[in-house]
Parts: structure tokens; sequence; C-alpha cells
């Protein structure tokens, strides 16, 4: 389903091999957040997609792993920024803004931007497929200001 959905949404995607369920488990292991569910079956077909210009649509699962943790344990992102211990980050915009679901203190199943420059952080979808139609309906970043 979501290979399909993406490749009607984008020409030139790059989707990677399916990620394992053993694979998909280290996120909650590493970041001590649950998956969400809809997040878990994408990355069971295929373990992340990039656009054609290299934008990471949805990251693979070493890729939310370790940019999750390196924003967690920064002391310059603490020092400029609000914590993003409750966000579990999945995709950028290649600029610089990240996508990300809100895990604490409720797990939420809608898709957040934030902006690297602002700090601000807004809903931009209610689903990941919401996430994926709405990106692919606009030239650049203005579906989500």
């Amino acid at each position: 389903m979501w290979n399909d959905l993406i490749g009607r949404l984008y020409d030139g995607a790059q989707f990677a091999t399916p990620a394992s369920d053993e694979e998909i488990d280290q996120i909650q292991r590493r970041l001590g957040q649950e998956v969400p569910v809809e997040l878990r079956d994408f990355l069971r077909g295929t373990n992340g997609v990039q656009d054609e210009y290299g934008s990471g649509l949805v990251w693979s699962v070493q890729q939310i792993i370790e940019e999750n943790e390196a924003f967690r344990r920064s002391a310059d992102f603490a020092r400029l920024y609000m914590s993003f211990d409750q966000l579990m980050f999945v995709g950028d915009n290649g600029g610089g803004d990240q996508f990300a679901y809100v895990r604490v203190p409720v797990a939420r199943d809608d898709v957040f931007v934030w902006d690297h420059e602002t700090d601000d952080r807004k809903r931009v979808a209610g689903s990941l497929k919401d996430y994926l139609e709405r990106r692919a309906g606009s030239d650049g970043d203005e579906w989500y200001r």
C-alpha cells in the first residue's frame, strides 16, 4: 500500500529494502518511545524513502535513531531550542525543517513540523498518509507554513 501510494505521488522516489520487525523495534529500545503503527507498517514496506532531490520523505530506521539521538544529546541544541524528548523525528525537507510524531505525554498519530529557524512546532497532517499527500501536492515548503 505505502509503496504504491508513494509511487503515485512522487516521481523518482527512491525506495529501500524493507525493515524487519527486529530492526523497527530498535527505535523503541533506543529512543524509549513506541513506534506509531502506521510508521511500523510503512517501514515494513520500505526502510525509508527519499524524494527525487534526496530529501528524506520518511527516514530509515537507522536515520530515525541517529537523528533523534543527536538532537536530544546536543548541548548546542539544548541551549537554542525547547526539548526534543517528546518528539520522534521521521523525515525532513532537505533544508533543516524536520517532521515528527509527538510521542510524550500522549502518543499521537498526526505529523508535526519543527521549524529549525524559529523552533516552532505545529501540526501539519493528521496521519502519515495525509503528510505524504500534502507534501506531494505542493512545490516547496509552503504547504506547511
